[in-house]
């Protein structure tokens, strides 16, 4: 797992819920077939309206329509990111969007587990709100080693939640591959 991790960030309110990050109609695609499962890229955060999606200056599509993945590849979440159903399509479509991290005030719990059970994407907590001191299409870098968030487009420095045990299941891939290799799993 890299140490650090850069790219665009997306910015969204509080109370983000599974159907919002991948509504009921797309959840007819296979995940496991590669060429469909792209589908639940291109419909990632496909329920949030537009005017809400980057906070606060609003009006961004997360993935442009022709499209299978997004140029934004770290979400900057308010508080209950997540929340709603229990789906598991729900990390997995923005892992499939090209999200690699998800920074957020707090998550539902199921989402959160989703997220790192499936390997999907990097659920970071923030120490403090962020959605209203970072903008959508701001360069963002994660620092895993030093739980930071720096944004670089405004040369500003954040503290995160340390990721402590769920780190080896992220790095992993998942919490099937951790169990496997670290011998709980038969390969």
């Amino acid at each position: 797992m890299e140490e650090k991790i850069s790219g665009l960030a997306y910015v969204l309110g509080n109370n983000i819920d599974t159907d919002q990050i991948i509504p009921a109609e797309h959840l007819v695609y296979s995940l496991t077939d590669e060429e469909e499962s792209r589908k639940y890229g291109q419909y990632a955060l496909s329920g949030v309206p537009v005017p809400l999606a980057g906070l606060p200056e609003g009006g961004k599509q997360f993935v442009e329509s022709d499209s299978y993945q997004s140029k934004y590849s770290i979400i900057i979440g308010g508080s209950n990111f997540g929340c709603g159903s229990s789906r598991e399509h729900a990390p997995f479509a923005l892992q499939k969007a090209g999200v690699k991290v998800i920074v957020a005030e707090s998550y539902a719990r199921i989402f959160y587990r989703n997220s790192v059970d499936g390997g999907f994407v990097v659920p970071f907590e923030s120490t403090e709100k962020l959605n209203d001191k970072i903008k959508t299409d701001d360069e963002i870098e994660i620092d895993f080693k030093e739980n930071e968030i720096k944004n670089l487009s405004s040369n500003q420095v954040y503290k995160l939640k340390p990721l402590g045990d769920v780190l080896p299941i992220i790095a992993a891939g998942g919490l099937f591959e951790y169990a496997r290799k670290s011998g709980m799993l038969e390969n």
